[in-house]
């Protein structure tokens, strides 16, 4: 099965490479064959998703290659990577139907671009090799970097591109450097023997900094957060629905599946500096929103407070708090690439400007779109009824049971998200129609249609979330409790 994931995306790249950009009717069946392909990897994924076990802790659909003495691949599935690789699988068509009608030149190397990234994506969250791990989360790196540079908006997405690369990079070489030490101390980087290993306190923080310094810097924290802004404005809008959906959600794999599940002690030891950091990314991250005239680089920054939330529920050491981090990643996936969709697509395919001095009065002319860019707004203050919702509450109340003051300062990031969230709204929706912009069309139905893929698993899991938590409940708490 989980070769199947890994090998539809490859093979529909194969498809498309013999297939020249000559005319509008090969451009339109190379997106077709790029859209199939990512639809079929999500219908089996969904099909893993039913046949997977939530009764045990083992990993499942495993698969191992070994015939080469210098390569060996041990993949598999547990409840916490299950849903990582569902929301890839979900993403991957939202991202190529979000850049449809708009990339014209090179179309075949981007639509190939995204399905390599699917297969990278996957293989990082699926890996049980630590090697493997950080041979994948690093792979997804120069091709993010070429499609910022290729597809991206203007002059500045060269520097851009470059701060992307190495920062994300840079930040990384520790990770290598400490799985190198453990391969030394082990003669091993598999995941289940490095589980079942005694590693002492003094070794666990060393390697434990090594890692965390990676994490960060991807997720992003405070102080390594200069890089995400800049991508985000500077990439092409398929490119940050993938970054912001599912790349972030790398770092938040490896604090699970690292830090937490081979370095606990050490985890606890540094908890009160990692919540520190997230206190500060929440904080510092809103106030930067607040200010913001690009559209893009709002979204991109309301971004990093809420990931500052993940991290707070991560490190609560208690099972609420961590799987409403997850409930909370999750609902990031889906609701923040929407905000992305209404600004850096429909609106700045219409207007042509991000700014937002420039823009007003839309709910004159769009008034479908204005119901659907308020609910997601909604949505991403944390309203009740939507998954956000849930995600912020676990993991605040995880938090609180460690330590009530810094709960109550995360929680002031739902404060501050509800005052730049409706300051958005509010100035771009009322008010007189901008006499810089032309009367403009409402939403057409493809943009209708992504929008509604993203808002249904968003309220529908925020009423029913028991349907992802029953398969974690398991699973964490083995990460925190030894059966």
């Amino acid at each position: 099965m989980i070769t199947l994931l890994l090998l539809v995306p490859i093979i529909g790249s194969l498809i498309l490479i013999p297939i020249q950009e000559d005319s509008i009717n090969n451009k339109s069946k190379m997106k077709i064959i790029a859209l199939s392909t990512s639809l079929i990897n999500l219908i089996i994924s969904i099909f893993m998703w039913i046949q997977f076990d939530s009764n045990t802790t083992q990993y499942q659909f495993i698969y191992e290659f070994n015939q080469l003495s210098f390569c060996h691949f041990n993949l598999g599935i547990d409840g916490i990577s299950l849903y990582f690789v569902l929301l890839t699988t979900f993403v991957t068509p939202i991202a190529l139907l979000s850049s449809y009608t708009n990339i014209t030149k090179n179309l075949k190397f981007f639509l190939i671009s995204f399905l390599m990234l699917e297969t990278l994506q996957i293989c990082a969250f699926v890996s049980l090799d630590l090697l493997l791990f950080y041979i994948f989360f690093e792979s997804v790196l120069p091709i993010l970097f070429i499609v910022i540079i290729l597809f991206g908006h203007d002059e500045n997405r060269f520097r851009s591109a470059f701060l992307f690369f190495l920062y994300t990079l840079a930040g990384s070489l520790p990770m290598l450097l400490c799985i190198l030490l453990i391969y030394s101390f082990l003669g091993s980087t598999d995941f289940q023997l490095i589980s079942l290993s005694d590693i002492s306190l003094e070794y666990q923080k060393i390697l434990w900094l090594g890692f965390f310094l990676a994490f960060a810097v991807k997720t992003p924290l405070y102080p390594f957060t200069i890089w995400l802004p800049k991508a985000h404005s500077d990439s092409p809008l398929a490119g940050s629905i993938i970054l912001a959906a599912t790349i972030l959600k790398l770092a938040t794999y490896g604090y699970l599946r690292v830090l937490i599940n081979f370095l606990p002690d050490a985890s606890n030891f540094f908890g009160p500096l990692v919540q520190t950091f997230a206190i500060i990314a929440i904080i510092f991250a809103s106030l930067s929103t607040i200010i913001q005239q690009d559209t893009k680089r709002l979204i991109a920054y309301s971004s990093i407070a809420h990931m500052g939330v993940v991290v707070l529920g991560l490190f609560s050491n208690n099972i609420q708090g961590i799987e409403g981090a997850i409930l909370l990643a999750i609902a990031h996936g889906f609701v923040s690439p929407a905000l992305f969709i209404c600004v850096g697509g429909i609106i700045y395919d219409r207007t042509g400007t991000r700014i937002i001095n420039y823009i007003r009065g839309l709910a004159t002319y769009m008034p479908i779109f204005s119901i659907m860019f308020f609910i997601f707004t909604l949505c991403n203050t944390g309203i009740p009824l939507s998954l956000n919702f849930l995600g912020e509450q676990l993991s605040l109340i995880g938090i609180w049971e460690r330590n009530p003051i810094i709960s109550a300062l995360g929680a002031t990031g739902i404060v501050l998200s509800a005052c730049y969230s409706i300051f958005l709204y509010n100035r771009l929706s009322y008010g007189n129609l901008s006499p810089h912009i032309k009367i403009i069309k409402d939403i057409n139905r493809r943009e209708f249609l992504i929008l509604l893929s993203l808002l249904i698993p968003t309220i529908s899991l925020g009423i029913l979330p028991n349907v992802l938590l029953d398969s974690l409940h398991i699973t964490v708490s083995s990460l925190l409790y030894t059966f």
